[in-house]
């Protein structure tokens, strides 16, 4: 299990050859930031377009959020005054939509490498950089991309789908440490990447523990975590530090950060209790007593309260928990309200719908 942690900067308004740019947020990463672009993706498997994805969110239908309500990202986002970036795939992207909103291309199932997922994130966004370059010039774009906020939430699905599972050639073409090399490797040239159209402050997510998501337990011998998959998730961010560390003294005016909650998540799932739920080894929504369901569909049955697990499916947290560990990320970072207080308020916990069970 990866969670995240975003890193934003203080928003303002420039006047842009005419238009309002807000500062606004790119983000990359995978099904826990994915906001719509894999339901525009009809190949791929991992997919969150059924009931009942998205239950306790708006109108309750579906929206490409591998969750019943908000991502973390959603969730900060609100609090600090920051506009939600949009999904890169949504119909009514334009220039416009990218200026006031930044882009979010987090797409469910996407990894560091290409052979983990093959929604090319960092080529899309040079795209995007092309575009607003058209729109508003070099010298104005060169602004906007470099007072803009950056997040990368990327990695586990390099571990889960990939180095963990034995048909993958990287699977025993690799040591633990050498795959984590190699993980680093990739991520720090595709960083470098980054930094050369214009990104300057940047936040990576670190991963929690991934042997611990229901997937791993269900998949073990006695349903307890997997030991291998978290300690991976260990070695992941300890060279995640160091690599961003010396990064940003080689990289002019980067500021980059770590964003690294496992203890954090640790806690929650070995002590559920002491923050207000009741189960951590399980999901709310799952195929009767058949495990794993790998995915949520209008045939499975829901927990009677949502609010009381950490986890939705066999992958990912509930609303719940993402608003536990967004509040406590926000504390940590001392994040503040981003504007002046005439943005709109910040998005509260939604009311949790009957589960069907209960209509």
């Amino acid at each position: 299990m990866k969670y995240l942690l975003v890193f934003f900067i203080v928003l303002g308004l420039n006047a842009i050859n005419g238009y309002d740019c807000k500062i606004v947020q790119f983000i990359f990463g995978d099904s826990l930031s994915d906001v719509g672009n894999n339901r525009n993706l009809p190949r791929s498997l991992a997919q969150a377009n059924l009931p009942f994805y998205g239950i306790d969110f708006g109108n309750g239908l579906p929206n490409g959020r591998f969750t019943n309500g908000r991502t973390v990202s959603d969730i900060i986002s609100d609090k600090i005054g920051l506009p939600r970036p949009l999904a890169f795939l949504d119909p009514s992207m334009n220039e416009d939509v990218i200026l006031a909103n930044g882009v979010n291309y987090a797409s469910g199932g996407g990894g560091i490498l290409n052979e983990t997922g093959g929604y090319f994130q960092i080529e899309l966004f040079q795209g995007t950089r092309d575009v607003i370059v058209a729109k508003i010039g070099k010298k104005e774009a060169d602004k906007f991309f470099q007072q803009a906020g950056y997040v990368v939430s990327l990695g586990s699905n390099d571990f889960i789908n990939n180095y963990l599972m034995p048909v993958y050639s990287d699977s025993w073409k690799y040591t633990d440490q050498t795959f984590v090399d190699y993980l680093m490797e990739t991520l720090e040239s595709q960083l470098r990447v980054l930094h050369s159209l214009g990104a300057r402050k940047l936040m990576v997510f670190g991963l929690g523990p991934m042997g611990c998501i229901p997937l791993q337990r269900a998949l073990s011998l006695d349903g307890k975590c997997q030991n291998k998959a978290s300690s991976l998730a260990v070695r992941f961010n300890k060279a995640a530090t160091t690599m961003l560390k010396d990064l940003e003294t080689k990289l002019p005016n980067a500021n980059y950060k770590f964003g690294e909650a496992y203890n954090l998540v640790n806690d929650v799932i070995t002590n559920p209790q002491k923050y207000g739920f009741d189960n951590s080894d399980s999901p709310c929504c799952s195929f009767y007593r058949i495990r794993p369901a790998l995915t949520c569909i209008p045939a499975s049955t829901l927990c009677k309260d949502r609010s009381k697990y950490v986890f939705w499916d066999e992958y990912h947290p509930t609303d719940k928990a993402n608003e536990l560990v967004a509040n406590i990320l926000i504390k940590r970072f001392d994040f503040m309200r981003a504007d002046d207080g005439t943005s709109e308020a910040p998005s509260p916990s939604p009311d949790l719908a009957p589960s069907p069970d209960d209509k």
